[in-house]
C-alpha cells in the first residue's frame, strides 16, 4: 500500500514537473523571446510569480517519493527509482544555480529603464531551461519504467 501511494506521488509530481518545464520550453519561452526587452523583463517577472514556491515543492515530492520507492521496493526497480530521483535533484540544481539567479536579476530591474549595457539573459536562461526540462522528462521516464516493473 505504501509503495502504491509513493508511486502515485512520484509519477504525479514528476509528470507535473516535466510537463510544466516542457510547456515553458516549447511555448512560453519562445513567446518571451519575441518580445522587446522591456516587455520581456516585465512579462518574465509576472510568469515567475506563479511558479515559486509551487514548482520546488512539486519537484521535492517527486524526488523524495522516488528515493523512498528505491528503499521500499529493494528490487530491480530500485535503480531506476534512484536515477529518477537523482534526475529530479539535478533539474532542481540547474534551476537554483542557473535560472533562479537570472530571475532574481530580472526582478530587480525596472523594465521602463533598462541599463544601456543590459546583457540579455534569454539565450542562457533558455539553454538552462532546456537542460532542466530534459532532466525532468528523463526522471518521469525512469520513474514510470520503474513503476511498471515493480
Amino acid at each position: 500500500m505504501v509503495s502504491h501511494i509513493l508511486a502515485v506521488l512520484a509519477l504525479t509530481a514528476s509528470g507535473v514537473g516535466a510537463g510544466v518545464l516542457t510547456a515553458v520550453a516549447i511555448s512560453v519561452f519562445p513567446a518571451l523571446c519575441n518580445m522587446p526587452p522591456e516587455r520581456y523583463v516585465e512579462s518574465h517577472r509576472m510568469f515567475g510569480k506563479g511558479f515559486h514556491p509551487t514548482m520546488p515543492i512539486v519537484f521535492n515530492i517527486g524526488m523524495f517519493s522516488a528515493f523512498a520507492l528505491a528503499i521500499v521496493e529493494r528490487d530491480a526497480s530500485s535503480i531506476p527509482f534512484t536515477a529518477g530521483g537523482l534526475a529530479l535533484l539535478a533539474s532542481q540544481c540547474v534551476s537554483h544555480l542557473g535560472n533562479v539567479p537570472i530571475n532574481r536579476r530580472l526582478a530587480a530591474l525596472d523594465p521602463r529603464n533598462l541599463p544601456d549595457d543590459w546583457d540579455d539573459p534569454r539565450p542562457r536562461w533558455g539553454h538552462l531551461n532546456r537542460i532542466r526540462a530534459s532532466l525532468a522528462v528523463t526522471a518521469l521516464a525512469l520513474i514510470a519504467a520503474a513503476t511498471a516493473v515493480s
